[in-house]
Parts: C-alpha cells; sequence; structure tokens
C-alpha cells in the first residue's frame, strides 16, 4: 500500500480517490476501511478502542482538508509558529496542503464513486444504518444514476447489541460483498470491527456517517467551490447551527491540538 502518516496516533493512506476505489475492487482481501475527519481523531484520542480500530483497518482516507493540513506540518516538521501561519491557507490555496497526503475523500463521494464501479461488475452492495427509510431512498437514487448497480438490501438497524444478530441474518441473506454502515463515529467503526467476521460475503465495510442522508437529499451539500475549498463545515453551520460545538473542535480545537505535538 502507499506511504503512510500517522497525524494523532492515527495512520493515514496516502491514495487518491481512484486509487481507493480500485483498493475496493482488488481480490483477495477482507477488512474495513475508515474516513478519519478532525473530530474522530479527537474522539480517538479520549477513546483507546475507537483509537485501535481506526488503526487496524485495511485503509484510513482523510475526510477533512484539516487532515490534509496536519500531515503537511507534520512530514515537513514545521515549528509551532509556522503551523500557525499555515492556517489561513486553508481557505485561500488548499491545493498547498496535497503534497503529503493526495487528497480528500469524503464518506458520501467514496460511497458514490465505490456504486458507479459497481454498477459495472455485477459486485453487490448492502446499506446499513440512518433513519428508517433513508437507506432505501439513497439506495433508488443510485441505481437509477448508475445503471446496473445491484444494491440487494437496505436496513435502518442500529449499532446495538441486542440487534447484531438480527443484522448479521439479514446482510447474509443478500449474499452482499461491499457494506456501507451509517451509524456514525465511532459507532459505526467499533461494529464493523466487531461485527465483519460473522459476515460470510462482505469483502469491505466501509462506515460512512452521514452519506445516505446526503444522497437521499435530506440535507444539502456544499456548493463544489465551497468543497473544494474546504469550506463545506461553514456550510452545514449555516443550515444546521446546532453543529456549533462539532465545527469548534473540527476547526478550532483540532489545529490546536496538532499545533501542541510540534516543536
Amino acid at each position: 500500500m502507499q506511504e503512510e502518516i500517522k497525524v494523532m496516533d492515527v495512520r493515514f493512506n496516502n491514495v487518491s480517490m481512484s486509487e481507493a476505489v480500485e483498493f475496493v475492487f482488488e481480490d483477495n482481501k477482507k477488512g474495513y476501511i475508515c474516513t478519519p475527519n478532525p473530530e474522530m481523531l479527537l474522539e480517538a484520542r479520549e477513546n483507546n478502542k475507537f483509537k485501535k480500530v481506526l488503526n487496524q483497518s485495511l485503509l484510513n482516507i482523510p475526510d477533512g482538508i484539516g487532515i490534509l493540513w496536519a500531515a503537511s506540518q507534520i512530514k515537513n516538521k514545521a515549528s509551532k509558529i509556522f503551523a500557525i501561519l499555515n492556517l489561513p491557507l486553508l481557505a485561500i490555496w488548499p491545493r498547498k496542503f496535497k503534497k503529503v497526503l493526495k487528497q480528500r475523500v469524503t464518506g458520501t463521494d467514496l460511497l458514490q464513486e465505490i456504486c458507479k464501479k459497481a454498477a459495472t461488475n455485477n459486485t453487490k452492495i448492502f446499506f446499513l444504518g440512518a433513519m428508517h427509510g433513508t437507506a432505501e431512498k439513497a439506495a433508488q437514487i443510485l441505481e437509477h444514476r448508475y445503471p446496473g448497480l445491484k444494491i440487494v438490501g437496505t436496513h435502518p438497524g442500529s449499532p446495538a447489541p441486542e440487534e447484531r444478530k438480527e443484522i448479521v441474518q439479514i446482510v447474509n441473506e443478500t449474499d452482499a460483498e461491499i457494506l456501507f454502515v451509517a451509524y456514525g463515529a465511532p459507532k459505526q467503526e467499533i461494529w464493523i470491527s466487531e461485527t465483519l467476521h460473522k459476515l460470510k460475503k462482505i469483502r469491505i465495510a466501509i462506515g460512512i456517517g452521514g452519506a445516505f442522508d446526503f444522497v437521499a437529499g435530506n440535507v444539502k451539500r456544499a456548493p463544489k467551490i465551497m468543497q473544494k475549498l474546504g469550506l463545506e463545515w461553514l456550510f452545514r453551520l449555516i443550515q444546521q447551527p446546532s453543529r456549533i460545538l462539532r465545527i469548534y473542535n473540527a476547526t478550532i480545537k483540532f489545529p490546536i491540538e496538532v499545533i501542541k505535538r510540534l516543536k
């Protein structure tokens, strides 16, 4: 696999979107893929079980321009002052930080690119999680968008231990090969790590947070220009002011934690 770098003790693989998709469809592998973002790294700092799960994944892909910025500072052994001066460039020159990790890859984009590829090679997919009806709606939209795509099952479910046996049975009955789980971090990653060995035909499982809501249209994504500039957080804050604490963690607390670890 590609070069790796650790950010706050969590490893990341230096892969582009296309390389990540190709990795998913390589034969002879079984495991899970994670897309850690700054908020997840802050959680992993306090949650050793979650950190271990992230570091045992087949692939960790950065979901957040802040991860690219952090990897750049760590790889280049930047000083605290230099890292602080670099922060404003995230909004005006995000390309500068794509030299250590190639690309920000969101769960929503990865979901769609994998479905696009799966439509061409008869791969069976299962959607698990989100509110009742959301995964089903997302599946219908993606099957229409990518003719030939086989989403062989959807189920809302939850990560509650008492539901695990039923969910395993439901997924196994479909012979699905790729599983997307939308329980939100860290529940989805921990659930996958504890359950994957019971899912007979699933080769790859991926936690994708709110991706089903985006695809289904329940939550509107930021315009492309804001995504490219790493300002999707601002768009979501305007849409959902209740996310202000989560935004603070990603845009203020996370950079502070990274800078504290620099010399």
